[in-house]
């Protein structure tokens, strides 16, 4: 059987790192590309990598999206896997806007039609995020719902997946939109809310809670949203957008207390005032991903938090 070679943007990222470690244990050939941009210490993008440097299969480009070599990252690749993305909700306003607009947008649009000038177009698997929702009183969410973001960063993330669209409908080019809700896990971001719970859980520090932690998140277990991206590079219909959900919508109240509970100590928590772009509830709808891309959440909530509790743990003991 021929190897399927795919390319993976931000390859350096918490998903990206695993999901090529996935793809190069099912004997995919891997091109990762990552620019190392500094929202979080480059130490911890190369420990994601550390694992996939030298692995047989892997080759990895450093390169900005919009200045890539893209014609050589595109030879043979079957599958492109867009991670690589300006993160953040709360710090997508202000000045620092350009930034997601370069990398959310324009880099995408780059990607896109360096895609569909390939003799074969590569189809490509899109990281949303299902802060194109923005706030809502009806649950749950559903693709076909009108998406409202509430957030710069939202807005960004909703016009690449519009874009991804664009090019099914206009080129032909295959695209497969997946909107993450809060993926978790060994490697997640430092700015991300159970990195830093975990972190100062561990450390005596404070743990900041904004506003009263009854807002709800669906929270989606590392493993499961790789095997989403899979899933959608081998089904799904051209065009098609996907809830990505863990289906362990609680509270972060209760996150708080599985917390105390895996970590075995008692938090310090500090109540701060809502932020503004923070939703209030997001709960997914997985209908559409378990009818076409035959994928499924198989981890819960309280077993993948006492993963990311070790990984903490040894991100700790190496000083990082």
């Amino acid at each position: 059987m021929q190897t399927v070679k795919a390319l993976v943007t931000g390859a350096a990222g918490f998903i990206g790192s695993k999901l090529c470690g996935e793809l190069l244990a099912r004997g995919w050939e891997v091109a990762g590309l990552d620019a190392f941009t500094d929202y979080y210490a480059r130490a911890l993008k190369e420990r994601n990598l550390a694992p996939l440097r030298g692995r047989p299969g892997f080759a990895f480009h450093e390169a900005w999206l919009a200045e890539a070599d893209w014609a050589a990252l595109l030879d043979g690749v079957s599958v492109v896997f867009h991670q690589a993305a300006q993160a953040g909700v709360r710090a997508s306003w202000g000045r620092d806007f350009r930034l997601y607009t370069d990398w959310n947008v324009l880099g995408t649009q780059v990607l896109l039609e360096a895609a569909r000038h390939q003799p074969k177009p590569p189809r490509i698997v899109y990281a949303s995020s299902s802060s194109v929702y923005g706030e809502r009183d009806t649950f749950p969410f559903y693709e076909t719902d009108r998406p409202e973001p509430l957030s710069p960063y939202g807005v960004t993330k909703l016009a690449a997946e519009h874009l991804c669209v664009l090019y099914t409908r206009n080129f032909g080019l295959e695209t497969a939109s997946l909107r993450y809700f809060t993926v978790y896990g060994p490697g997640q971001r430092p700015d991300m809310a159970f990195h830093k719970f975990l972190r100062a859980a561990f450390t005596g520090g404070r743990i900041p809670l904004y506003g009263d932690g009854e807002q709800t998140r669906d929270f989606t277990f590392i493993a499961d949203a790789v095997e989403a991206n899979i899933a959608a590079a081998l089904h799904g219909r051209p065009g098609g957008v996907y809830n990505i959900g863990g289906g362990s919508r609680v509270t972060v109240n209760e996150v708080l207390a599985t917390l105390a509970r895996v970590a075995e100590v008692e938090l310090n928590i500090e109540r701060l005032p809502r932020q503004p772009g923070d939703v209030s509830h997001t709960v997914a709808d997985t209908a559409a991903a378990r009818g076409e891309l035959h994928w499924e959440p198989k981890v819960k909530l309280e077993e993948g938090l006492r993963a990311e509790a070790e990984y903490i743990r040894q991100l700790l003991a190496e000083g990082l």
